[in-house]
């Protein structure tokens, strides 16, 4: 049996720069990995593929991510071996956190060990882009991205900082799809810079961070879901030092000073939130990546 961990992942800068031939968007965006993950099991099967999960609100089908890193795997190396995958689920659902791609990237790592592939660091990349656009971020070295293209260009950001936040998750759930498709971005609006928030991971700077937080898709997922905007002011009003959306949503974040400070900023708004909402303390994630390099890598057959 292999046994993985799938961080959760922020976007301390998202910006939407344009619509692309393929339908995507055009963004740049600033990566974290935190400390919040599933957890992935891989055991051999003579031929089939299967998928469980302990959330039952997840489907295990063709249309999950973890299946279709699986299957496009055995698609392009031609292995007639089977799994069976198992996912602890504790990163929320449709809250904007990545869960479902910090699945898929630690799915080809997994399955890249099981059936002894010895597929190398640049093929896996190239996999991940094809299963999803944040899948490539899982799979980069360091906690911290710039992220390009449609979010799977992924550029590492060399930061010795580790930020505390205090996560809130409501019960209600969004589409990124439909928040991307929904959104009517103001391409010539004044907005922070990614140079801004790059410059504060640099030295440290919590003021100058805080500032440089951004999120293009913020404005329709709290038209979509107002609650998020009763979060950031819980937030705000709490300690917390800024407070955007995750992603596409439904999930927020405070920016703390440090892991004393979430700590004392949940428990004050503890006092005040009610009981449906999810409150957890989260930090960069520091583990090892679980990025994997083969030493001699197996040529991808397609």
């Amino acid at each position: 049996m292999i046994r993985l961990r799938a961080p959760a992942k922020l976007n301390l800068y998202l910006r939407v720069l344009g619509t692309r031939p393929d339908g995507y968007h055009e963004i740049e965006t600033v990566f974290e990995r935190i400390d919040l993950a599933d957890e992935l099991t891989f055991e051999p099967h003579p031929s089939a593929l299967s998928l469980t999960c302990t959330d039952p609100g997840l489907s295990c089908g063709g249309d999950n991510l973890v299946m279709r890193a699986a299957r496009l795997l055995q698609e392009v190396t031609g292995p007639t071996r089977g799994a069976r995958i198992h996912v602890i689920k504790r990163i929320p659902l449709a809250a904007g956190l990545g869960g479902g791609s910090s699945d898929a990237a630690a799915t080809l790592l997994g399955l890249n060990q099981l059936w002894r592939l010895g597929l190398g660091h640049a093929s896996l990349l190239r996999l991940a882009s094809a299963v999803g656009s944040d899948v490539p971020f899982f799979l980069t070295d360091g906690p911290f991205a710039i992220g390009r293209g449609r979010g799977d260009a992924c550029e590492p950001v060399a930061s010795g900082t580790r930020l505390a936040h205090l996560l809130v998750v409501p019960p209600e759930r969004l589409s990124t799809a439909a928040v991307y498709a929904a959104s009517g971005f103001d391409l010539t609006a004044s907005k922070p810079s990614l140079t801004m928030g790059l410059h504060a991971l640099s030295n440290g700077s919590l003021g100058e961070l805080a500032e440089g937080l951004w999120n293009d898709l913020e404005p329709e997922a709290i038209r979509r879901c107002p609650v998020i905007s009763r979060i950031q002011s819980h937030l705000r009003e709490s300690g917390a030092v800024a407070a955007r959306v995750c992603g596409s949503g439904s999930a927020v974040f405070g920016l703390c000073r440090d892991l004393p400070h979430a700590q004392a900023v949940a428990s004050r708004l503890h006092a005040r939130a009610p009981s449906d909402w999810r409150v957890e303390v989260v930090q960069t994630d520091r583990e090892s990546s679980l990025v994997t390099r083969a030493d001699s890598a197996s040529t991808i057959r397609g």
